[in-house]
């Protein structure tokens, strides 16, 4: 019941469109179980032109427990690999992660659109990304657009 309430009002806050900061939800069924949810890339970054789509899978313990976000859009990222797969601590458990039950969906959103702004290089999950953001941003931005076109754009 308190997971039902609280999923209901993130969902409103996120969709809010006076809060509306590139970040769309959607349930994708009345059991608030799973979503999807659309971010827009950040400004100035090679994501900029992207819509990209994410799945989210709330766990029964939420918010004790985080809930698994991946990609469903291409992403070229070295924190994001192949499968959609987002390596960032506040999706995680401690100890080895930082998730607290006071964090919202919005919040990991937020999150993890900075990510898409400021990639970790040095907690990679694609290390030939993360080598090449390293030694070769250029070809890395070029990449990443021509990524963010192929994959976000028009979808």
């Amino acid at each position: 019941m308190i997971r039902m309430v609280r999923l209901k009002k993130e969902m409103e806050i996120i969709n809010d469109s006076s809060l509306n900061s590139g970040i769309w939800l959607f349930p994708k069924s009345d059991s608030l179980e799973s979503f999807e949810a659309h971010i827009t890339g950040p400004k100035s970054t090679p994501y900029e032109e992207g819509l990209f789509k994410l799945e989210i899978l709330i766990p029964n313990n939420y918010p004790f427990n985080p809930p698994s976000i991946k990609f469903v859009t291409k992403v070229y990222h070295p924190n994001i690999d192949d499968s959609g797969r987002i390596c960032l601590d506040l999706l995680k458990m401690p100890p080895k992660g930082s998730w607290k039950p006071l964090y919202t969906i919005q919040g990991l959103l937020i999150a993890i659109r900075m990510l898409l702004e400021n990639p970790n290089t040095d907690d990679p999950l694609m290390v030939e990304i993360a080598n090449e953001y390293k030694r070769d941003k250029v070809g890395f931005i070029e990449k990443a657009k021509a990524f963010t076109k192929t994959h976000a754009c028009g979808e």
